[in-house]
């Protein structure tokens, strides 16, 4: 058995076991206070990415104001984190404190490795309540929000001019006359570009579906079948069907020359963006537009990632310690500052660094109306059929309303892993 599978089944049992114990105790669990007085000894910390080689600098202030502690971070690449840390779970030799991507915590907490959140440790009311909501499993918080990311829609500014597009479309059916009229008017090839399926296609779909009243999972049941989901996905197919969308995927670094260019007129995208085209030299040459409303609120997408502790943590006071400084407003702007992570503490966007920037506060305006999916185990494997049948509808080879059954059918047949 290799090593990825003996990972993926290692955490699939802990789940089992972890649910059971859920039922035993029926209802959402109290975390145990955190000592007060300043942090000591090591915490161990590993991190994603960027992140992971950047964290250093928050911890050696929080050391400056911790002077017995002493925080060890770990970088791990992304590609990899998923399985080292269900193996370190499985060995039970897990650090003090990870960072989890937001579609991971409900997998991870289900295996009974996670820490609760302490009560007080941080305020719920201070965060993005969609980023919140991320961390909570059963109506248990195991995980912190630390950064936050959601989408907009990127848009040539002199091709929305031509096309005399003076104001952001506010509901459905303006966003597709702007495509259809940047396209008609405004010289683009594409008036849109809709990511047609394949992997992460669903973080551009569903907000359709929760825009039009829509949901993946009511509590009790996936309701991906819904008219109003079906609904959405008829609205997605429309952009293809009409020609205002390509068929083809664009492959990575394809998107942000083609808008520039006025190739394509828009797309969906989060805030790394910005840096991209301005490398390129868009500075002033692309706009931000909220996303639209269906039948209900202009929903859009949130991500990013949290901080958790886990139950085996040998200086858990201290790890929590370290979880609340990264989470106060000053050191979330000083993070944004270090890396360009947009703050999950609303507090922070307070702050001029991020208050003076226009394209910012669109970002800002959306996060407000922003959603994830469900914090159960098994939403990877219910994402990764979802993609595959919105490609199918990009593509024409299935109805909106086949896709969604497909859809209900298999992530009913998946379960929530619970």
């Amino acid at each position: 058995m290799n090593r990825r599978l003996l990972a993926t089944v290692a955490v699939a049992a802990l789940a089992l076991s972890a649910c059971g114990r859920d039922a035993e105790d029926s209802g959402p669990q109290q975390g145990e206070a955190v000592a007060g007085g300043n942090a000591s000894g090591e915490i161990t910390v590993w991190a994603m990415g960027t992140e992971g080689e950047k964290l250093s600098t928050l911890a050696d202030a929080f050391m400056a104001e911790n002077p017995e502690a002493e925080v060890k971070v770990t970088p791990v690449p992304w590609d990899g984190a998923h399985n080292k840390l269900a193996a370190a779970i499985a060995g039970q030799e897990t650090p003090d404190v990870t960072m989890l991507g937001t579609t991971w915590i409900g997998e991870f907490a289900k295996t009974g490795a996670l820490d609760v959140v302490p009560p007080e440790l941080v305020d719920a009311k201070a965060f993005f309540p969609g980023a919140w909501e991320t961390g909570i499993v059963d109506g248990t918080s195991y995980s912190v929000p630390w950064y936050v990311e959601t989408r907009l829609l990127y848009v040539n500014s002199s091709v929305a001019e031509k096309a005399g597009i003076t104001s952001p479309p506010k509901t459905w059916a303006e966003l597709t006359q702007a495509a259809k009229d940047m396209q008609a008017k405004g010289g683009a090839k594409w008036g849109i570009y809709l990511q047609p399926g394949q992997t992460g296609a669903w973080q551009t779909v569903m907000p359709f579906v929760w825009q039009n009243g829509g949901d993946i999972y009511d509590g009790e049941k996936f309701v991906l079948d819904s008219p109003d989901a079906v609904q959405a996905l008829e609205y997605y197919k429309s952009f293809y069907d009409s020609g205002l969308s390509s068929r083809d995927r664009l492959r990575e670094g394809e998107t942000e020359p083609k808008l520039l260019s006025g190739e394509i007129a828009a797309f969906v995208s989060g805030p790394w963006n910005i840096g991209l085209l301005d490398e390129l030299g868009g500075e002033g040459k692309y706009e931000l537009w909220p996303m639209p409303s269906g039948s209900g609120d202009f929903t859009s997408f949130i991500g990013g990632s949290n901080m958790s502790v886990f139950k085996n943590s040998k200086n858990r006071d201290a790890a929590w310690k370290f979880v609340a400084y990264l989470m106060r407003p000053d050191v979330q702007v000083k993070w944004y500052q270090t890396v360009a992570d947009l703050p999950a503490v609303q507090e922070a966007w307070d702050n001029e660094t991020l208050a003076g920037d226009q394209q910012l506060k669109v970002f800002g305006d959306q996060l407000d109306k922003a959603k994830a999916p469900p914090s159960i185990p098994t939403w990877e494997q219910i994402a990764a059929g979802v993609d595959t049948e919105l490609e199918k509808i990009a593509k024409g080879t299935t109805s909106a309303a086949d896709a969604a059954k497909a859809m209900q059918s298999q992530a009913s047949s998946i379960g929530t892993g619970g």
